[in-house]
């Protein structure tokens, strides 16, 4: 069974109930955090793990 870890602009803009369009400039905003902090990014998406500590401060998983 594979097990996504990153989230796409759809999922993101399902979540917060925005459009696509907004929901990729979060991701930007959140993959330039990410990048200042040295770590590799993926254009578009956004790890799950990072996505809950900002949103929700907690992981789930």
């Amino acid at each position: 069974m594979k097990t996504n870890y990153l989230m796409s602009a759809e999922d993101v803009a399902n979540e917060l109930g925005i459009s696509k369009g907004h929901a990729y400039k979060i991701i930007r905003q959140l993959n330039e955090e990410l990048e200042k902090s040295g770590f590799i990014v993926v254009t578009g998406k956004i790890p799950k793990a990072f996505w809950e500590k900002k949103f929700y401060g907690y992981q789930t998983a």
